[in-house]
Parts: C-alpha cells; sequence; structure tokens
C-alpha cells in the first residue's frame, strides 16, 4: 500500500515545474529499489508520456526519465508490451531530439530492446529515423571527462541499436551507401564497420537488392583506397555481403556440392571481374582484385569453391603462356595469397583431418605445386614461390607425405646452390622448413640437416674470410630455427658437440697464430646451443631434463680439457667468453631437473671443482691428463682454472631450495667462498659468479647460516667495507658482495635486509667509496636473472615496492641536507640508481619533490647518472602530458631547466658519452608536446639554434635524433 501511495504522490507532482524534479528522483529511487507492480509501471510510464516536457529538462532530469523508463522495461516488460503500440508511440515522442551522449547511451539501449522485443511494425520508420539520424557519431569527449563515456562507447550502442532488427534494412543501406560516398575517413570506416554488423540482420533479401550498388561503393575503397585501414574494413564488408547473399543457398544444399557447379549473382559478376583485372598481373589494380578473390575464399562453400575454380586455371595458364614469363613474378605472388587466403578459409577442428572433399585447394594442388617448385629455379619467383609452399604444406589434409618430401628436397637444392641467398629468402625458407617440421620432422632430419650440418666447417675461416663466416651464421641461424623439436634438436646436440671438439681441437701453426675467428666460431656453435636450449625451456619441453647426461658432461670435458692443457697459453675451450655461454646451458639444464636428480649433479659438481674429481661429471675424448690437478678455487690456480668457477656458479644458483650443499657445514663454505671471490678472483666475472653463487643460497636456505649472517659477514664487513685503511678497490668489491647478498634477504622478505641495508648508509660519509654504497644501494632491486622464480628461488610479492616505501623517503631527506655536499651528492647518486629500478607508478606522485633532485642530479659528473635521470623523466612523459592541460605541472615549473641541460648534455664538446646525448636530444623532442607553448616559447629560438650544432655529430644514431628534435621544436608554435 505504501509504494502504491508514493507512486501516486510523485505521479502528481509531474505536471508541476516546481516539483517535477524531486518527484523524478523519486520514482528512480521507488522503480530502483521497490517491488513495483504492472498497473504502477503502467501508470508511471503514462504519466511520463503525459506531463514530462523534455525541452524544458536539464540533461540531468532527462537521464532521470530515461533511467525510469530502462528500468521499467528490463522489470516490467511484459505490461509495458500489453499498452500496445501507444507505449511505443509516446516513446518515441519522448526521446525524439535528444543530443547529451550520457542520455543517448541509454536511449540507444531502450530503442534496441523495444526493436527486438516489441511489437513495432506500426512504427519502424519512426523509430528508424530518430536512431539513425545519430549516424555516424562525430562526439569528441572533452578533455579530463568524468563521465567517460567515450565516441567508441556512443558508436558501439547505436550500431546494436541499428542492427536490432531486419525491418531497418530498407531504409538504412541506402544511407549507408551515400555515407560512404560522401563521408570522411572516419565516417566511412564507421559505416563499413556497422554494415559488416548489419548484413546478417537485416538479411539475404533485403542485401541482394542493394547488391550491386554496394559493390560499385565498396570495389571503390579497395582499388582505391584512402587508407590501408578503410581497406580492410571494405574487404570485410564484401565478405559479409556475399556471405549474407549466399548463406542460405548454401544450407538448403545438403552435403559437398559439385566443384564445376555455376553460382549467379553478385559473386559471379564481382569475381569474373577481378579474374580480367588479373589478365595483366603486373598491374596496379592486380594486388586489390586478388585481395578480393581471397576475401570471397572465407565466405561460402559454394563461393570459395567457385573463387578457386575461377582463379587458379587463370593463374596456371598465365604462368604456363610463354608471352607472359615475364610478369611470372607478381604472378605468383598473387597465387601464394590466394592459396593462403584457401588455406585460411578451412575452419576445421584442428584435431580431425578434413576427409576427401573439404579441402578445395586438393584439385589443382598438382598444377600448383608444379608452378611454385618451377619458381623456385628463379631468383625473382623464389621469395613468392616458397611463401606459396608454406601455403600448400600448412592446408590440413591437402598433401601427402611423399610430396612433402618433394617439397623438402626441392628447397634443400635452392640452399645447396644458393648459399648467398637474401635476407627475405632466408626467412622464408626457414619459415617453410619450420612448418614441415612441426608436421613431420623426418625429411627434414634425414635431408636438410645433414646438408646443413656439412656445410659446417671444421675449422674457423681466417679473419679476413667473411664471405665463408657469413654462410656458417647463416647456417648456424637455420640451425637454431629448425631444430626446436625434440627429435630434431638431438641430432643438433650431437651434431654441434662434435663440431665445437674438432674446433677447439684446432692448434695454431706457424702460419695461422690467430686463435681469434676459432673462438668466435666456437662461440657461434655453443651460442646456437643455447639459444635453441631457451626456447625449449621455454615452451616446457619435456625432453630438456636427459640433457644433464647427454649434453653437459661433454661441454664440461671440453672447457675442462682446454683449462688443464693449456700450460698457461690460451686456449679456445677456456675462453671467458665461451664459458659464459655454457654457463647459461648449463643452468637451463639444471633448472628443469627434479630435486632427486639435482642431489646427485650436485655431489658430481662439488667433487670436481673441491675434490678434483673432474670425470664425475666430464666425460669425453681424448681424455682429461691425470697429472694436472684441477683446484680452480685455490688462490695459486692458473687463470684457466678459474675461468670455470662460473660454471659452478651456473649449475649451483639453479639447484632447489631442498637441495643442501654436500658441504660439512654451510656457513664456513659461503665464507670461504665469498673471500675468495673478493680476494682470489681473476676477473669481474669469476668475482660476480661466487656472489651468485653465495647469494643463491642465503635466498634460498636462511635458516642454517646464523654463523655466516650473523658473525662473519658483520665481521667482513666492519674489518674491510667500514676499514677506511683498506684499499679503496676491495672495499668497493666487499659493497658489490653485500649489495647481492642485500637482494637475497630483501626478496624473501628477511627481516635481516633492513639492517643490511642500513649498512650503506654508513658509508655516504666516506668520500672515497660513498659514491659505490651509493650505486649498490640502488642497484639492491634491479631487474636480477639469478633470483628468480625459475631459478627456484624464494621470491616474495611486493618486495620492491616495500622496499622503495621505506628507502626513498630516507633518500629524498638526505639530499635536501645541507653541509656536507659530498654526503649530499652520495644520497643524490643513490636516488638516480634507484629510481631507474622503480615501476613509474611507484614514485609518479612524488615528482614535485623528486623533481629538483633529479635536476641536481644532471650536474653531477657521472655520464651514466646524468642518463638514468633523463630516461627517469622520459619515463614519466605519459603522466606530464595527461597533466599538461592544468597549467602548472612539474614539468612546466622547470622547463628552463630542462632545456639548458639538455642542450648541454647533447653537445659531444660537453659530454663524449653517446647514450646520454641521444638520451638528451629525445627528452628535448618531447618537451613540445609536454609543456605550453607560452612557457616554451622564450626557448624556442635558442633550441633551433643550437640544435643546429649537432647536427655535425660524429654519431649517425646522435644526428638522427637531432634531425628529429629540431624538426619539432621548428614545427612548434600556439
Amino acid at each position: 500500500m505504501s509504494v502504491k501511495t508514493l507512486v501516486t504522490f510523485f505521479r502528481g507532482k509531474l505536471d508541476d515545474t516546481e516539483t517535477i524534479i524531486p518527484a523524478l528522483q523519486g520514482l528512480v529511487s521507488l522503480v530502483g529499489t521497490s517491488n513495483i507492480t504492472s498497473q504502477e509501471a503502467e501508470e508511471i510510464v503514462r504519466s511520463l508520456f503525459q506531463h514530462v516536457k523534455m525541452k524544458a529538462l536539464v540533461q540531468s532530469q532527462r537521464f532521470k526519465v530515461f533511467t525510469i523508463v530502462d528500468i521499467l522495461i528490463a522489470r516490467q516488460r511484459d505490461a509495458l508490451k500489453g499498452m500496445g503500440k501507444a507505449f511505443v508511440a509516446d516513446y518515441i515522442n519522448l526521446a525524439d531530439g535528444e543530443k547529451d551522449p550520457r542520455n543517448l547511451m541509454v536511449a540507444f539501449a531502450i530503442a534496441r530492446v523495444l526493436l527486438i522485443e516489441f511489437d513495432v511494425s506500426s512504427h519502424i520508420e519512426d523509430l528508424f529515423n530518430i536512431t539513425f539520424c545519430y549516424f555516424p557519431i562525430t562526439f569528441r569527449p572533452p578533455p579530463d571527462d568524468p563521465y567517460g563515456i567515450t565516441s567508441e562507447d556512443l558508436k558501439k550502442n547505436l550500431r546494436l541499436a541499428l542492427t536490432a532488427t531486419p525491418a531497418f534494412g530498407p531504409f538504412a543501406i541506402p544511407l549507408f551507401m551515400e555515407k560512404l560516398i560522401a563521408g570522411s575517413p572516419t565516417t566511412k570506416r564507421d559505416t563499413l564497420q556497422t554494415m559488416i554488423e548489419a548484413f546478417p540482420i537485416y538479411g539475404a533479401a533485403v542485401t541482394r537488392t542493394h547488391a550491386r550498388k554496394l559493390w560499385n561503393s565498396l570495389k571503390l575503397e579497395i582499388f582505391q583506397p584512402t587508407d590501408s585501414d578503410t581497406e580492410n574494413d571494405a574487404l570485410k564488408t564484401t565478405q559479409a555481403l556475399i556471405q549474407t547473399i549466399y548463406r542460405e543457398t548454401d544450407q538448403t544444399q545438403p552435403g559437398p556440392e559439385p566443384i564445376s557447379e555455376e553460382i549467379e549473382g553478385l559473386a559471379k559478376e564481382a569475381c569474373e571481374e577481378c579474374i580480367r583485372i588479373l589478365k595483366e598481373p603486373e598491374k596496379s589494380q592486380a594486388k586489390p582484385a586478388t585481395k578480393v578473390i581471397c576475401a570471397f575464399m572465407s565466405t561460402t562453400p559454394s563461393v570459395s569453391r567457385y573463387t578457386l575454380a575461377q582463379a587458379v586455371p587463370h593463374f596456371v595458364r598465365l604462368f604456363l603462356d610463354p608471352d607472359e614469363s615475364s610478369n611470372r613474378a607478381p604472378m605468383s605472388r598473387l597465387l601464394a595469397d590466394v592459396v593462403i587466403a584457401a588455406r585460411d578459409s578451412t575452419l576445421l577442428d584442428p584435431t580431425v583431418l578434413p576427409v576427401q572433399g573439404e579441402v578445395f585447394m586438393s584439385p589443382y594442388k598438382d598444377k600448383v605445386l608444379g608452378i611454385f617448385t618451377v619458381g623456385l629455379k628463379t631468383e625473382n619467383t623464389r621469395k613468392y614461390a616458397l611463401e606459396g609452399l608454406k601455403g600448400l604444406v600448412t592446408t590440413r589434409g591437402l598433401l601427402t607425405d611423399e610430396e612433402l618430401g618433394f617439397v623438402v628436397h626441392n628447397v634443400n637444392e635452392v640452399l645447396s646452390e644458393n648459399g648467398d641467398e637474401d635476407e627475405d629468402v632466408s626467412e622464408a625458407i626457414l619459415d617453410l622448413f619450420a612448418a614441415i617440421s612441426a608436421i613431420t620432422p623426418r625429411h627434414i632430419s634425414q635431408t636438410t640437416l645433414p646438408q646443413l650440418f656439412a656445410s659446417l666447417p671444421d675449422r674457423a675461416p681466417d679473419r679476413n674470410a667473411d664471405v665463408e663466416r657469413l654462410r656458417y651464421w647463416r647456417t648456424l641461424a637455420f640451425l637454431r630455427r629448425l631444430c626446436v623439436q625434440s627429435e630434431l634438436f638431438e641430432m643438433l646436440v650431437v651434431r654441434l658437440s662434435t663440431k665445437l671438439d674438432l674446433i677447439c681441437a684446432f692448434q695454431p701453426t706457424p702460419e695461422t697464430t690467430d686463435l681469434e675467428p676459432t673462438a668466435a666460431y666456437a662461440h657461434s656453435v655453443l651460442r646456437t646451443l643455447g639459444d635453441t636450449l631457451a626456447v625449449k625451456v621455454d615452451k616446457g619441453d619435456a625432453d630438456v631434463a636427459k640433457y644433464v647426461d647427454r649434453l653437459m658432461p661433454r661441454l664440461f670435458h671440453l672447457h675442462f680439457l682446454g683449462a688443464l692443457s693449456s700450460s698457461g697459453e690460451y686456449a679456445v675451450a677456456a675462453d671467458a667468453r665461451l664459458v659464459t655461454v655454457t654457463a647459461q646451458i648449463v643452468t637451463l639444464v639444471v633448472q628443469v631437473q627434479q630435486a632427486q636428480r639435482q642431489e646427485a649433479f650436485a655431489a658430481s659438481l662439488f667433487a670436481a671443482y673441491f675434490d678434483g674429481e673432474v670425470k664425475k661429471i666430464a666425460d669425453g675424448q681424448p681424455k682429461l691428463p691425470d697429472d694436472v690437478p684441477f683446484k680452480p678455487f685455490a688462490a695459486e690456480s692458473p687463470a684457466s682454472n678459474k675461468t670455470l668457477t662460473v660454471l659452478f656458479t651456473a649449475a649451483s644458483i639453479a639447484l632447489h631450495k631442498e637441495v643442501a650443499l654436500p658441504v660439512p657445514d654451510e656457513s664456513v663454505f659461503l665464507d670461504t667462498l665469498l673471500r675468495w671471490s673478493i680476494d682470489n678472483s681473476a676477473t669481474s666475472s669469476q668475482r660476480e659468479a661466487g656472489f651468485h653463487a653465495v647469494a643463491s643460497v642465503v635466498n634460498k636456505r636462511p635458516d642454517g647460516l646464523n654463523a655466516f649472517l650473523d658473525e662473519k659477514l658483520p665481521e667482513l664487513w666492519t674489518s674491510q667495507a667500514a676499514n677506511v685503511s683498506v684499499f679503496a678497490e676491495k672495499r668497493r668489491k666487499v659493497i658489490v658482495g653485500w649489495a647481492q647478498i642485500t637482494r637475497a634477504l630483501l626478496v624473501r622478505a628477511n627481516p635481516l635486509s633492513a639492517s643490511f641495508t642500513d649498512r650503506f648508509f654508513e658509508l655516504f660519509e666516506d668520500a672515497e667509496i660513498s659514491w659505490d654504497a651509493a650505486r649498490a644501494l640502488g642497484s639492491i632491486v634491479a631487474t636480477d636473472k639469478v633470483l628468480t622464480k625459475r631459478n627456484h628461488a624464494v621470491v616474495k610479492m611486493l618486495y620492491a615496492q616495500k622496499f622503495f616505501n621505506s628507502v626513498l623517503p630516507r633518500i629524498v631527506e638526505g639530499a635536501k641536507l645541507s653541509g656536507n655536499a659530498s654526503r649530499q651528492n652520495a644520497y643524490l647518486v643513490a636516488l638516480t640508481s634507484l629510481i631507474k629500478s622503480m615501476p613509474k607508478s611507484a614514485y609518479t606522485h612524488e615528482l614535485p619533490t623528486l623533481m629538483p633532485l633529479l635536476l641536481r642530479g644532471l650536474d653531477l659528473p657521472d655520464a651514466d647518472i646524468r642518463a638514468n635521470v633523463i630516461d627517469t623523466f622520459l619515463a614519466t612523459a605519459d603522466t606530464a602530458s595527461e597533466s599538461k592541460d592544468q597549467g602548472n605541472t612539474v614539468i612546466s615549473q622547470h622547463a628552463a631547466s630542462l632545456v639548458s641541460t639538455m642542450l648541454k648534455n647533447a653537445m659531444v664538446q660537453e659530454m663524449p658519452s653517446t647514450r646520454l646525448r641521444i638520451a638528451a636530444l629525445r627528452y628535448l623532442a618531447i618537451l613540445p608536446s609536454l609543456v605550453r607553448y607560452d612557457i616554451l616559447h622564450p626557448q624556442k629560438a635558442i633550441v633551433v639554434r643550437e640544435l643546429a650544432k649537432v647536427l655535425d655529430d660524429p654519431k649517425k644514431a646522435v644526428r638522427k635524433e637531432a634531425v628529429e628534435a629540431r624538426t619539432i621544436w621548428f614545427k612548434f608554435t600556439g
């Protein structure tokens, strides 16, 4: 009773201009929250239609009216349907003339429901008029629009309304054609996209009536396109038109129809028109004509069959015609496009092979295969022939196994006869072979791979033999792409491992003492193995695990043999660059092993590196010397042996956390390894490897390392890092190692990470190493490839954000303190180092505070620090651009300083760092998009004049950026 009373009360207030606004608000609340009866719903809408004058109301009140109607249609649809045609007529009068986008979003939704659910037969034209009058949508939301309504939102809702009923077809299609002929590119695309959705709804009868006129309009956008997007939309619209006209015909013909069956109507006429154009395949119109043919392939089976029956024989005749031999290249390209389109049109279940008759290309495959095989023999048709062959190969159920072997054989001949192919052809061959290997790798493994392996030399080409070097690079690139499949990768491992043994066994002669080409060749072979293995790991291939026994012993043997047999001289197999690549392979293989297998491997690894039992992890020929000890972690160990410590780290960082190290006391072991890294490592890569090994163990098993973390590490810091009497270089090494251990604790959210972090701040007072400590502090959360989930490290969520939140305020506060310039600079260095590792969202809100400090960082003498600052400015450019219209942005406040600083850093006389000069020029180029013209105008003449000097920079990359920046400033106007 109370609801009825309220309804009656609010209805009675709708005819009074003083009370209509609260009455509408009351009705919105009432219909939205209460159980309105059908009778009350009818009474409400009648009162709305009778008393509400929409033109007298502001937008917000009109929105309430539409909302009331929308809710009642959703909740009391049957009651409103019972009101008959009067409801539809009254609603049309109510909605007519609405212009506000917020109201139109609701009005379009209401119109769609009325057209689908209500009897609108007597008001179709009226509904069409109040709906189509908004087409096309030209609305552009104002800047910072709080309502979030976009042009695309309006287009989507209007399109849903226009495609709600077939009855709109006779009215809409003629108007669509008018818009298509006279509209702008944006209007044309909107019209085309709407027609794509509308044709299936309007039906075959209506679209067939206008088919020829539609084709004439669409043809213009295809053959004379204004832009590629409009062309693509016109092709899709043509597909929708053909599908709509011929779908019913196909559905009434059960089973596959004969291939020679004729079709009538638009498809036949359009196809014949395109075939006439294709009689001259070298002409510019041939390409769009082929696109139409290809579009027809994905329409209906009857049209697809007819189109193929017309197009393929035509291309075959052209190819075989001696008078058209000069046009074979464009003809091959067009035929390849048709074959690919025919393949893509076969929408079949990928798990079920198609039956005879379902592959439309089957009747023509022999002739087409012959044409593409002939096309392989000549240079100008080779690329298109390869693309066409790939289309045939990847058409499911088309080629037999013997025919696939025939394709592989012919492409192999191209490989052997044309070793110096251009890049496009090589890429096409790779794509074809990769497609075949995915179907049946047998042909590749039996014919192609032996040919590729045979082309690899056993000795490296000389330093000046560029052609031979390019040839083996190309061969290795082929192998890298082809040998991902399990069977092929196994073959790759066997053959390249043998090749590595031969390469590294080469001994210099008096005529050839240069071993650098040999090292480069071996490095390329190893890189091929590593890159292919990385792809397999990313794919999750199960066969990777077995290479802990099949590949790693041979690689360890290769490097051990080089290190133990070198007698102090350079050995290719002991080259640090090769060892680094092998280390990556070792990590990839070890990380996929189960914990139990890792335990056994770790035991053999430690036995080899600490007990000298190298044969436990190395296997191969010739045998390793028994009389040469292998003690890489000994202080007096040769440099070649120390180089192999990188392999030890590569394996240890990938162990599961459950795998304990096979040592009596892990704390003692880690302390020894850490001190070796600081005191006895010979290179930075060895030192870094030792730090990584320590950090990995600390991250995975800190609970058993109390002696190391609580006693040995603090003592190391006090006695070396904080001791001013120790040489600065050694202190820097300790700082780097400390940063690695701090990161290991931080990523697993260990409480000790806070006290470890505090140690860096203690050194900011020490002018000798303050910058090193600052850089190390900022690097703690930098991207890390060691402490990752893939390496089974313990990584907690949001650890970096928590670190930023705790450290950034402290750094900012320290940078603002006056009195000690050296300390201030250390805080600035820490800020620039840290902010480089931070996500933009973490510091955007702090930009007003950070900007003055970052500008001070641009005055520091270190080029990397300056480049980091400018990279930060570039990263925040989007945010600054969004706030540009607010008039007083952070960038605007410092515009003059930024311009002068960037110009100074862009000059080669001022700054020798190429990276910094490029970064400065890039920021200069985007400043006009961030700051208003009236603010930057005083700087324009200076920038244009000074950038003219940079056009003479010795580096091409710098000159390129200078040209772009100067052009932008030159065109910058208010």
